[in-house]
């Protein structure tokens, strides 16, 4: 734990505690295929000033910080939110994109992914590494690429709505690895540029005052099957705020109760609650919001029912990803990534031009299990 310690400015018996309340945990796999690291653990809650995801690195060229997301407050209104934050301060639309966030670093010789939670994902980095150069990093090595990744080979959340067959990343903010401190907005699409680098799209510079104008944003981005938006202060000096489509919501809802034995009631009732705030706010007619009812019943109730019977039919329920691999090696490391995470899956495993397509299967074992014992005649609770 010394190095814990010392990375964090801590005495050595508070970075041991850490550990003993579990808020430290490891951070990767050791494999060869991550060579220039020593060890690493990740923060898996919020410590002082150090958001969960945090991540502490012994590298074979020394320490290294990479501190985790900050958290986007999210917004149920509109109008007077925004005002309410930013005040008349000139604002960016970006696109909120439907993927996983990742920390795009560079160690040692290595270019590596980090995902929310500060882990190593070596699906994730063998993909960084085949999309990024070095170029970035050697003008700013002390900064991480902060990127939405993206595509239907999603081994977290897989989506067909961006056309991309693979997965791709997309650049949100260039952060200060070991401060959080972001650059502004016009160097960040400056940064893009020059390195090209895919950037999460700026819809629209606005004010928080233009109501109609934003308003037109959310529906087109609905009408498209996209997220929604994160409102960022050109400067970065305030913190962003996040917006969700009602395509985003249903899609979440659809989700959720297709696995509901996996998600909590929370997670379901946010985005009913999400739901209301926007159907009153954008002012719907009755057709308008007896069209949101029924989207939204039918996100709930269709998915239930269909992993109901398949369950009847004795099917187990899951999720499934395609996957393509460069590498068998990191193939097998990645099964090892997910029994680390305590994830029940079944791979299938296919050669397909220069590369290796796997078809994973998550399994949900606490829906199965609650669907067929309520089959069974077991009581709900």
């Amino acid at each position: 734990m010394n190095f814990i310690a010392k990375a964090l400015n801590l005495s050595s018996s508070a970075a041991a505690r850490l550990e003993e309340r579990n808020i430290l945990r490891k951070a990767f796999i050791k494999h060869p295929f991550f060579s220039d690291i020593v060890e690493a653990f990740r923060l898996d809650k919020k410590f002082g000033h150090y958001e969960d995801g945090t991540v502490i690195v012994k590298a074979q060229d020394g320490l290294r910080v990479f501190r985790g997301f900050p958290k986007i407050k999210r917004i149920l209104t509109i109008n007077p939110a925004l005002k309410r934050h930013f005040g008349s301060r000139k604002i960016a639309l970006e696109e909120k994109m439907n993927g996983y966030n990742v920390r795009i670093v560079r160690i040692g010789e290595n270019i590596y992914a980090i995902t929310r939670r500060g882990l190593f994902c070596p699906y994730t980095t063998e993909k960084a590494r085949e999309a990024f150069t070095h170029d970035f990093f050697d003008d700013y090595p002390d900064h991480m690429l902060c990127c939405e990744a993206v595509g239907i080979a999603s081994p977290y959340v897989p989506n067909e709505v961006y056309g991309i067959e693979g997965l791709d990343f997309f650049l949100f903010d260039v952060r200060h690895s070991s401060t959080n401190e972001p650059v502004e907005i016009s160097e960040k699409i400056e940064i893009a540029k020059r390195y090209k680098l895919k950037l999460a799209k700026i819809l629209k510079f606005s004010t928080p005052d233009d109501f109609e104008s934003i308003k037109k944003v959310v529906g087109q981005l609905d009408k498209n099957g996209r997220e929604g938006i994160v409102f960022k202060d050109v400067k970065m000096e305030l913190q962003p705020l996040k917006y969700t489509t009602s395509y985003a919501n249903a899609s979440d809802l659809r989700y959720a109760f297709r696995f509901f034995g996996e998600y909590s009631r929370d997670f379901m009732l946010a985005r009913i609650v999400r739901e209301a705030f926007q159907s009153f706010e954008f002012g719907d007619d009755k057709e308008e919001f007896d069209a949101r009812c029924l989207k939204i019943g039918k996100a709930i109730l269709e998915p239930m029912v269909e992993s109901i019977k398949r369950c009847s039919q004795g099917e187990s329920i899951y999720e499934e990803s395609d996957l393509i691999f460069s590498s068998q090696e990191v193939i097998e490391l990645f099964k090892m990534h997910l029994r680390f995470l305590g994830i029940d899956f079944k791979a299938d495993v296919s050669r397909e031009d220069g590369g290796y397509r796997v078809k994973l299967k998550r399994v949900m074992r606490s829906t199965t299990d609650k669907i067929n014992g309520i089959l069974e005649g077991r009581t709900w609770k």
